[in-house]
């Protein structure tokens, strides 16, 4: 049967699936294992969180992955960790299970954090309230513990082994690899084998909401030239406006022709002009030498791109590349579009998946789950398996704030109730379809 025909059947049964009041004998079980194991959840993530996994500190993100496949082995996947020495990361952590009924199920986590090996925020502490600090304990290692919490369940129900489930956790979310054709083929790899994908990031930190659109982050380089000469000759007709003149005629134009488009941002974040200049972008300095006197002879802008779906980023692209090309006179310029992290956009069958969840949710007295704004979400995993499956669902991870600062907190309770829906959520997909 075709992944086609498997994706238009079940977004079919979701439609007509009874949003259940109550919880079957089987969601029960999954549930109370869940509520019953909560001390273990606490323990791993304590763990998980107290060795440092930096995007750069490989020997860490190995650690946390070898700290979570045994906890997968256990549960009867084939885990295992992949080497991302082709793209400068540390690799994957991917665990799958096959052979069972019902769709394949795509679960999405990352091992990697914002703080280096030398950040100050290292521990993980227990405050008042149920609530605890540590880097990355909620963004995003409570939802790595989430996914397992959900499998224990299901595994405990005896649903588990009769299910097609897939986990990636990638070691380089918050820094990603290059070429990206390489860092996130595990993923673009695993979505095309999935029909659903589920992924748990903190989302905007509030359980009442999830992620069904993500807009895509890709970055933009503005490349300036002029004629350079003394600036008493400024507009002359052989030697023109100059560099940094176009640059702003240019910048300008994208925003009164862009701005106001909904769910489209556009950024320049840096500038650098004059005689000459350079650009680090693994720094994100800018170095720029040049008089008053003096045309400026080159000017170089460096920005991101946001955008809801890839039909508004390739018209947005086409509408930059023509008020590039419109220069001012003796200049020149080219722009330069990076491949970035890709939006995830809206559709009927995320719309469809959020409305299983939330009724989920209902029906665990959790309330109802609504659809998260896309310009409070930035660019996330998933979005890479967007093109490639026709339901996908974001944010289902731990609640918690601060995220990426040394404030970064999680609500402990949270593990449970979160992986009590995540639990639910595939079940359901399972015996819908």
């Amino acid at each position: 049967m075709s992944k086609r025909f498997i994706c238009a059947a079940l977004m079919t049964a979701l439609t007509a699936f009874p949003a259940l009041a109550s919880l079957t004998e089987k969601e029960q079980q999954a549930v109370d294992h869940i509520a019953s194991t909560q001390g273990d959840a606490v323990a791993l993530l304590k763990s998980l969180v107290s060795e440092n996994s930096g995007t750069m500190n490989f020997d860490g993100i190995r650690k946390n992955a070898h700290m979570m496949i045994p906890e997968f082995t256990a549960l009867g996947f084939d885990a295992r960790f992949i080497s991302g020495e082709k793209f400068d990361r540390a690799g994957h952590l991917i665990a799958t299970k096959e052979g069972g009924k019902g769709p394949n199920i795509l679960l999405i986590g990352h091992l990697d954090t914002v703080f280096a090996k030398d950040s100050p925020f290292q521990s993980f502490t227990m405050l008042d309230n149920g609530l605890a600090t540590g880097p990355g304990i909620s963004d995003m290692k409570g939802g790595n513990v989430i996914i397992l919490q959900a499998l224990k369940g299901l595994k405990a129900a005896g649903e588990l082994d009769d299910m097609n489930i897939r986990v990636v956790m990638t070691g380089d979310e918050e820094s990603s690899g290059r070429p990206l054709s390489l860092s996130k083929a595990a993923l673009t790899e695993a979505a095309e084998w999935a029909d659903v994908a589920l992924g748990f990031e903190d989302g905007d930190g509030d359980p009442a909401t999830a992620n069904t659109a993500r807009r895509g982050a890709m970055g933009w380089e503005l490349t300036v030239t002029g004629v350079p000469a003394h600036s008493s000759q400024v507009f002359q007709p052989d030697i023109g406006a100059g560099a940094i003149y176009e640059s702003a005629r240019i910048l300008h134009s994208f925003y009164t022709n862009l701005r106001g488009e909904k769910l489209l941002t556009f950024n320049p974040g840096k500038i650098v002009g004059g005689t000459e200049v350079s650009m680090d972008e693994k720094a994100s300095r800018g170095t720029a030498f040049g008089k008053d006197n003096v045309v400026a002879e080159t000017t170089r802008v460096t920005g991101d791109i946001r955008t809801i779906s890839m039909e508004q980023l390739d018209q947005t692209q086409a509408t930059m590349r023509e008020i590039v090309a419109d220069n001012l006179p003796q200049t020149s310029a080219e722009i330069a579009f990076d491949d970035g992290y890709p939006p995830m956009a809206p559709t009927e069958g995320n719309t469809q998946l959020l409305s299983m969840y939330s009724a989920i949710s209902e029906a665990l007295d959790q309330g109802k789950v609504t659809a998260v704004d896309p310009r409070n979400a930035g660019a996330a995993d998933i979005s890479f398996t967007a093109t490639s499956v026709d339901m996908a669902l974001d944010g289902l991870g731990m609640k918690g704030t601060g995220g990426h600062t040394v404030k970064e907190t999680g609500d402990i309770n949270s593990l449970t109730s979160q992986a009590q829906r995540a639990a639910l959520l595939m079940y359901r997909l399972k015996t819908a379809n």
